[in-house]
């Protein structure tokens, strides 16, 4: 029972610190509602869109952290219980995907799966990293860097010394992530996706 109990507290603390909508409350301190503008997506690449490079950065970062430090506390914390911290990390983004404080919608999960991910797998979400770097630099859309950087972790998780929880976990993200871009994808297809310039100042507010 006890156990039981601490499981549950494990969880529903990942899920709401998951749902914490960083981008909405950065974008509101800027004075921009980015369920409005946009994409009408509290993720961190609307912010970086619609309100500036440096705060789409620093709602990215706690989008990050949000699925990275609970995660990583469970693994550092509950030693022998080699599920815990999928459950956790897991609980993490779905908290981001499905936040609480705003009727149950939220960001397509990408940072805070990324920070989940990198405190389980560092070394292959790295390069992962690098696959969304190559993509996004070489097309400059952010979405067809994030599904293909998910796609390559749901494929290549298999081929890793990793639990089978791990490797399940990890592709069902993958295609997590993926499907919640089907409208990203859609606009790639025909042409109308946005395109998001790095190092162009028109976007730096």
């Amino acid at each position: 029972m006890e156990n039981t109990l601490i499981f549950v507290v494990w969880l529903l603390g990942a899920y709401l610190v998951g749902s914490v909508p960083f981008g909405f409350l950065i974008g509101k301190m800027r004075g921009v509602d980015v369920r409005t503008v946009g994409s009408k997506n509290i993720g961190a690449t609307n912010v970086f869109r619609t309100v500036g490079k440096k705060w789409g950065l620093l709602a990215f970062l706690c989008d990050f952290l949000k699925g990275f430090l609970p995660t990583f506390a469970a693994k550092t914390f509950a030693a022998g219980a080699e599920w815990l911290p999928i459950a956790v990390g897991l609980s993490c983004v779905i908290g981001h995907t499905l936040t609480v404080f705003m009727k149950f919608r939220g960001g397509k999960g990408v940072a805070t799966a990324f920070g989940m991910l990198v405190a389980l797998i560092p070394g292959l979400v790295g390069i992962a990293f690098l696959v969304f770097i190559a993509l996004f630099a070489s097309t400059n859309y952010i979405s067809l860097g994030s599904c293909g950087a998910a796609t390559f972790l749901a494929v290549s998780i298999w081929f890793c010394p990793a639990l089978l929880a791990v490797k399940i976990i990890v592709s069902l993200i993958g295609i997590f992530v993926v499907v919640k871009h089907k409208s990203n994808i859609s606009r790639l297809l025909k042409g109308t996706e946005n395109k998001i310039y790095f190092f162009r100042k028109g976007n730096s507010k």
